[in-house]
């Protein structure tokens, strides 16, 4: 699912205030971190990341491989931070149509 303007910058704005919660670091992704990921996204829809100096992948590359696996969508990428939002069956987010 492709996330138009309106519903980036609305998320955006949801992001804004939420921690960090999962950081990445010098081990990179793996299957671990992956199910962690899609366990939080489960519960929250909305994902913060950070991903530390140590980490030697591009930051741009590390949203589009967690995206691509979890069938995610990327919010934002600033920086070293990450936002990632996973629609859920349950609605917990409501997105304007």
């Amino acid at each position: 699912m492709a996330l138009s303007g309106r519903e980036k910058r609305y998320l955006k704005s949801l992001a804004n205030t939420l921690p960090a919660i999962i950081q990445i670091g010098k081990s990179g992704i793996s299957e671990n971190l992956l199910k962690q990921i899609d366990d939080t996204l489960v519960a929250r829809e909305i994902l913060k990341l950070t991903i530390l100096n140590n980490c030697e992948i591009d930051v741009n590359e590390i949203s589009l491989k967690i995206c691509l696996a979890l069938n995610a969508d990327l919010v934002q990428v600033i920086g070293h931070k990450i936002t990632i939002y996973k629609k859920n069956t349950q609605k917990q987010i409501i997105i304007f149509p």
